[in-house]
């Protein structure tokens, strides 16, 4: 019973960062049938804390902070406990779900990359990529399939590619910040000699485009439960991106996109609608 209630304060903390840090992600969650949302959640804090401590941890070892961070996730996944709570939430979604330690490592590994990398050549960029974003994807389809081994299979490519779109579009949302702040850029091919230009910036959105119509058709044959809040997900990064498209790079350079949250509100209720009528069945 103690342990029941810790279970349930872990899963908690983990909620309160996903609805501080992302409002269209926690619009995707609360579309989900009660029985993801608790495991997306724990999957969400898990990945929030490692993106901070590269991120804003400032004045800090972040090089030490991650590494001890990676030894307390395998150990907290080896004991089946935490005494951090958001590693806790993780570890018992790793473990009922059979989410592999490749897919772990992999985040954590582009993680480390951010801690000293500032430009990527292609190979690298797609590495940081599949580690940063796509894992991520398919850590989620882990719970979606619930250990179906085939569906998991037939879907992996989709959420690979879904995964990777996201990410890539809040590369092109958040060039001014990653530039000012990180001092980063993650476009790729784009460092100290080659310059951040409308081109390249076209060069990557047709990558997205494909990949969003790639991972269209595994949304559309995901299970009912979680069908509504990726495919909302899904809806709000098309529109981010889609007017992503219409700025130049110095417009970008100068402020960041952004939806507000009443047509979030609005693309989660057009999602309903065509999830359950129109077209996406």
């Amino acid at each position: 019973m103690i342990l029941e209630q810790y279970n349930k304060v872990s899963y908690g903390i983990s909620k309160k960062l996903t609805n501080a840090y992302s409002t269209s992600f926690s619009l995707g969650i609360k579309a989900f049938s009660s029985e993801f949302r608790d495991p997306i959640y724990g999957i969400y804090g898990f990945v929030r804390i490692a993106d901070e401590i590269v991120d804003t941890f400032h004045n800090t070892d972040k090089k030490h902070l991650l590494k001890k961070f990676r030894e307390d996730t395998h150990e907290a996944i080896e004991l089946g406990i935490s005494t951090n709570p958001v590693l806790h939430s993780f570890q018992e979604v790793a473990r009922k779900y059979k989410i592999e330690k490749e897919l772990i490592e992999s985040f954590l590994n582009s993680m480390e990359m951010d801690l000293s990398e500032v430009s990527y050549e292609r190979d690298d960029y797609d590495n940081y990529i599949y580690g940063s974003a796509e894992v991520v994807g398919l850590m989620c389809l882990r719970v979606f399939t619930r250990g179906n081994e085939a569906e998991y299979q037939t879907l992996k490519e989709p959420a690979r590619q879904l995964g990777a779109a996201f990410q890539k579009v809040n590369f092109l949302r958040d060039i001014q910040s990653d530039l000012e702040e990180r001092g980063r850029i993650y476009l790729p091919g784009v460092h100290e000699e080659v310059k951040i230009s409308d081109s390249n910036k076209k060069q990557l959105e047709l990558e997205v485009e494909k990949e969003f119509d790639d991972a269209l058709v595994g949304i559309k044959q995901l299970p009912i439960g979680v069908k509504l809040g990726v495919y909302s997900a899904y809806m709000y990064y098309r529109v981010l991106f889609n007017k992503i498209k219409k700025l130049s790079v110095d417009q970008l350079l100068a402020k960041r996109v952004r939806v507000p949250n009443r047509i979030k509100f609005l693309l989660l209720l057009k999602s309903i609608v065509e999830v359950k009528v129109l077209k996406v069945t």
